[in-house]
């Protein structure tokens, strides 16, 4: 639970603590269309309710700020106000408007680091000193992609298809029609961000309405909506380092969603997950398969042909006498990570037929007293 006078972000938009940073961006978007101003001119309250669905997405899109959100909402300190909830004295007797002293979180000092965490989330005056207005790095994306073995085990160049944010190709990201001019945004007064807060403290956000443009079109792009954005799936070309494993991660800078007001782009960091393969077991750098050999060659010896992950084929010689379940190596036809290879371990598997026509039959019977096998 929130601590007291603290607001709780989550409730506001319907998202539970553990939701991802996708669950919030779909939530804020729901609730932003629901609420905007524009498409609720008879509800005097979709305004200020717009506004605090817009304050909660600031905070828990910042993966920094959710974290200092969290720690806020759980502390004893959490009535002071934080989050522009209300509090004692902003306006009212003993505040700030009343000529009551501002509380300086710096008296915290180091209990629990709690000084930095308001220090950081909180701004005197509506931002932080030399912060551009409206201009953020956009969020990082994370993509999973499954892979062959062969892939994974010698490397390999792949395509993925990852869904991202791009700014629309018809409007030039303005978010106006092609022919008109914008006008400036009535909610920030063409800042590009507004405030909310009380009693001196304040966070500052980018705005919601005109998304830290500072303008908001007369005639919204037909292509967009308005929005400037469009979502669309980009083709990268990835190489995928040799020795990777279910879990692995790459992370390809400034790939990732673009930055809100101009600001540098996220990265995009890219899972991979291995795809079971119907001959190949892995353990570490070392690959494991069965080959199945007839009885004549398990007695008698024999070449067999034996696939490697690299989809050729090498010869292994099986001896006279070998018995099912026998496991050879095959040096350096493992995985390959940071500049080892592991090998490759093949099982042999006597089979028998099904079925034999009487006179093999006899010639088995022939053989099998010759040997003194019983049967």
């Amino acid at each position: 639970m929130p601590a007291t006078g603290t607001k709780d972000y989550y409730q506001l938009l319907g998202v539970p603590e553990s939701a991802s940073p996708e669950e919030i961006k779909k939530a804020y978007r729901r609730l932003a269309k629901q609420f905007h101003p524009d498409a609720n001119p008879n509800n005097p309250g979709a305004g200020e309710r717009f506004k605090e669905i817009g304050e909660a997405y600031t905070v828990l899109s910042d993966a920094e700020k959710r974290k200092h959100y969290d720690q806020v909402r759980k502390s004893p300190f959490g009535g002071l106000g934080g989050f522009g909830a209300g509090r004692p004295g902003a306006g009212g007797p003993g505040g700030p408007g009343a000529g009551g002293a501002h509380f300086d979180f710096g008296d915290l000092g180091d209990i629990g680091g709690l000084g930095d965490i308001f220090s950081t989330i909180f701004d005197r005056g509506g931002r932080k000193k030399g912060r551009p207005r409206g201009a953020q790095r956009g969020q990082d994306v994370e993509f999973l992609t499954e892979i062959p073995l062969a892939a994974a085990a010698r490397g390999g160049k792949i395509t993925i298809t990852v869904p991202v944010t791009e700014e629309c190709a018809t409007c030039s990201g303005t978010g106006s029609a092609p022919g008109t001019q914008p006008q400036t945004c009535p909610e920030c007064g063409g800042r590009g961000s507004i405030s909310f807060g009380q009693g001196g403290f304040a966070v500052t956000r980018p705005c919601p309405m005109c998304l830290g443009r500072g303008t908001v079109p007369t005639q919204a792009c037909p292509t967009c909506g308005g929005t400037g954005q469009l979502r669309e799936d980009r083709q990268i070309a990835l190489t995928v380092p040799s020795g990777v494993d279910s879990g692995s991660k790459l992370r390809l800078s400034g790939q990732g969603e673009r930055g809100p007001g101009g600001g540098p782009p996220g990265d995009l960091i890219v899972s991979f997950r291995v795809r079971p393969d119907s001959f190949f077991r892995r353990e570490a750098l070392d690959l494991y398969c069965t080959v199945p050999i007839n009885v004549a060659q398990a007695m008698l010896g024999s070449r067999i042909r034996v696939r490697t992950v690299d989809g050729r084929k090498v010869a292994l010689k099986v001896p006279p006498g070998t018995q099912s379940g026998t496991r050879f190596r095959i040096p350096g036809q493992g995985v390959e990570k940071s500049g080892r290879r592991g090998d490759q371990y093949v099982q042999v598997k006597i089979t028998v037929p099904s079925e034999l026509a009487p006179e093999q039959q006899e010639l088995v019977r022939e053989l099998a007293k010759s040997a003194n096998l019983r049967f």
